[in-house]
């Protein structure tokens, strides 16, 4: 069952996801996630974000508001994984476009 503060497909705004990856950190979270298979859970604490645990959750609450990502509870843990499907039903060309970024840039 998806979050409350999570948008359906219909409802994804590319300003709000414009808005979730002008922020490097949270940037960083996407196109990792983007170079990953389909499906791909991360834990949240994996992509080694050189932040506080509150901004970490600030950052994540970003991310799946926009719609970016879904999180999944694994008990003691949210995983975070990419909203391949639904973002390349929305927005098809968003992922290709992520995709050329991660080719032009290092993700540390």
């Amino acid at each position: 069952m998806p979050n409350s503060d999570e948008p359906a497909p219909d409802e994804m705004d590319l300003g709000a996801i414009f808005a979730a990856l002008a922020d490097p950190h949270r940037r960083r979270v996407v196109l990792t996630l983007v170079a990953e298979p389909d499906g791909a859970e991360r834990h949240c604490s994996s992509f080694g974000l050189p932040v506080s645990k509150a901004t970490l959750t600030h950052h994540f609450r970003v991310l799946r508001r926009a719609g970016l990502i879904r999180q999944v509870d694994r008990g003691n843990s949210n995983m975070a994984q990419l909203r391949r499907a639904d973002l390349e039903g929305r927005f098809p060309a968003l992922i290709e476009l992520l995709h050329n970024e991660i080719r032009t840039t290092a993700i540390e």
